[in-house]
């Protein structure tokens, strides 16, 4: 039985905002909430939220800091539900696809104050990065790919259907990672047609990928 072993991985690129083509409403309502907030209270917001992006419980933070900022419970929120959206959005891009100065601009068309920008940036462009962003991969929703694919061909030398005699099948078996495992049957028309598609998206994702549209990481 042939064996073929194939890995993609798709990245991310942005052309213009990295919160794409619609702002989430989580991030509008949280630049409208920002104004007159103190800088100090933003910070101590900040980390609650980036502890919880690498998976901290950070309910007693969060009741601490309502219980002493000026700030209303239901601002707060908000505040903390659009920090947590936009910073989730950032990570989510490659470092190579998304520029610190683009970042800062989006920023400013929400009319986010700079100092806060500042402390966005730290964090996206920072230290923690590898840390967030190897959290968000692993948290984050994803579907099982191919890790190993089987075929043979199989030629049915007595059948009912006589139409069917002497005719080849493609028996496939694929292992996912997840585990599990499929087999099934089909026509050797059938077979050329799928070898024929998946030429074809590849061929389609190497084109894309010169035109700086889509990038493939290793």
């Amino acid at each position: 039985m042939s064996s073929i072993h194939a890995k993609v991985a798709v990245g991310s690129s942005t052309d213009s905002s990295f919160l794409g083509g619609r702002i989430p409403t989580e991030i509008e309502i949280m630049a409208k909430h920002l104004k007159d907030v103190d800088q100090e209270i933003f910070r101590k917001i900040l980390k609650v939220v980036v502890n919880a992006i690498e998976g901290k419980d950070c309910r007693e933070a969060i009741k601490t800091i309502a219980e002493n900022a000026a700030l209303p419970e239901e601002r707060l929120t908000f505040v903390v539900a659009g920090m947590y959206r936009l910073l989730k959005e950032a990570l989510r891009i490659p470092m190579s696809s998304l520029k610190q100065e683009v970042f800062k601009e989006d920023l400013r068309q929400l009319r986010i104050p700079e100092e806060f920008i500042t402390d966005f940036s730290s964090v996206v462009f920072g230290n923690r990065r590898t840390t967030l962003e190897a959290v968000a991969i692993q948290k984050g929703p994803k579907l099982p790919c191919i890790e190993d694919c089987r075929w043979r061909v199989d030629v049915a030398i007595s059948t009912s259907a006589l139409s069917r005699a002497l005719q080849p099948s493609i028996l496939m078996q694929m292992k996912l990672s997840d585990g599990r495992a499929h087999r099934f049957e089909m026509s050797v028309s059938k077979f050329q047609e799928l070898r024929y598609n998946v030429a074809l998206i590849l061929k389609e994702m190497n084109d894309l990928e010169k035109k700086s549209i889509l990038k493939i990481q290793d």
